[in-house]
Formats: structure tokens, sequence, C-alpha cells
């Protein structure tokens, strides 16, 4: 489906793919890995002409980034546009102030800041080191592989 639709598109499949795949693209970008803690992707990509990238998982994903008692929902197809230092036109991120869910439109790393903006202009800032993945590899892979059994259990 992605090659139909972006046929330059450099595309990933599977869990541990797409999750090696953003963690290096967040590296390149500048972002620490865990600003965007998806680890049960089905596909990812990116069209490096444009710097359109994508990520797609089954089901919407809540994560609670605890240093900013902050709840972040990632939809089942997060988009952005990227270049160095900065994610911008994003769908599918959205963070739950007070009892409003907000979506998240721009996000950018700058001496070691990253900003978050709104779709209405307002936005926060957090160190970067708030959003440092703490988890080694092997935490990672064991809960790549939790999720997916996880699902395979919800689908028999």
């Amino acid at each position: 489906m992605a090659m139909e639709k972006y046929p330059e598109a450099e595309v990933v499949h599977g869990a541990k793919d797409c999750h090696d795949h953003s963690m290096k693209l967040l590296s390149e970008l500048g972002f620490p890995g865990g600003v965007l803690p998806l680890t049960n992707l089905e596909e990812c990509g990116m069209v490096h002409e444009t710097g359109f990238v994508w990520m797609k998982q089954k089901v919407p994903y809540e994560h609670l980034f605890r240093s900013t008692n902050t709840l972040v929902r990632y939809d089942t197809e997060v988009t952005a546009y990227v270049e160095k230092g900065k994610m911008k036109k994003m769908k599918g991120v959205k963070s739950k102030q007070l009892l409003v869910w907000v979506p998240i439109v721009e996000m950018s790393i700058e001496e070691e800041k990253i900003y978050f903006k709104s779709n209405l202009g307002i936005g926060k800032t957090y160190p970067a080191s708030t959003f440092i993945d703490e988890k080694s590899d092997k935490e990672d892979k064991e809960e790549i592989e939790d999720n997916n059994s996880f699902e395979r259990k919800l689908t028999v």
C-alpha cells in the first residue's frame, strides 16, 4: 500500500525493524529516542525527497511520560515532515492537557530543549534529557515481543 502511494519511499515493516528504523531517524534528526516511544509499529517509512515520514500501528497507543506527568496518545498513523531538529505538520499525536486532548503539530529541539507546539500555537518546552529512552536494547526487544504476543492472543 505505501509503495503504491509513495513509490520513491523507503518502507520498513515489522515491530523490531520499524522500532530500529525510527530510533535511527530520531537520532539523525537530533531527538532523544524516548520522544516517540512506539514499540509496536507495523510499518514506517520516509520519502527522503520531501522529508515526509509515517508510522503505522494496529491500535492507538497512550504513553505517560512520568517525568512531565503528561499523557500522550499516538493514533494508528502518525505522520510528519522532518528536517534536522524539527518535525512539523505532525498528525496523529495528542497530549492530554487538563481534560482536553490537544493535537501536537510541531516538535523542535534546540540547545538541549524540546519545544512542543499545539495547533493553537501554544506550546511547552522541556529539557531533552526528559525524553532520553532509559530502557536497554534487551528491554525494548522484550517489550516488542510482549506486545506482539499480546496482539496474537487478542486476534485468536
